[in-house]
């Protein structure tokens, strides 16, 4: 079974560990995020305006702007980062068809998903920058 990020989430993902992850609290390019986290410097920007957004970073422009975090690691959870810039959508497609479930909203295996995708969610609100940072850069 795959259980992964869309290409935003991955990268806002990374992104975020690169800023938890600067000790010195300093304001972090993109280029510099980019090259830390290995992420196409093109896509960066948009993902930084969604962080933005939502509250999570800090955004300043100038010679010695850049990115840093809004509030500390330990308050920002996984969640908080993805649903930034990946929301759910309100009626999520179902596995078997690739569309929507049948006419009564439901398929053989829609209950068993539905609680899988709660259970995962869950579990990710409870994760914080903090608690996966010290690998960030391995």
């Amino acid at each position: 079974m795959r259980l992964s990020l869309t290409r935003r989430g991955d990268y806002a993902v990374r992104a975020m560990l690169a800023l938890a992850t600067d000790r010195d609290d300093d304001w972090l390019s993109v280029s510099r995020i980019s090259v830390a986290m290995d992420i196409p410097g093109r896509f960066l920007p948009r993902v930084m305006t969604d962080l933005v957004a939502a509250g999570l970073v800090e955004g300043r422009t100038g010679r010695t702007g850049g990115y840093r975090l809004a509030r500390p690691a330990a308050a920002i959870s996984l969640l908080d980062v993805i649903d930034a810039v990946d929301s759910e959508p309100e009626h999520p497609t179902c596995i078997l068809r690739g569309g929507p479930c049948r006419f009564d909203g439901r398929c053989a295996v829609h209950d068993a998903f539905t609680e899988a995708r709660r259970a995962m969610t869950e579990h990710l609100a409870t994760v914080s920058l903090a608690d996966v940072d010290g690998g960030a850069l391995d």
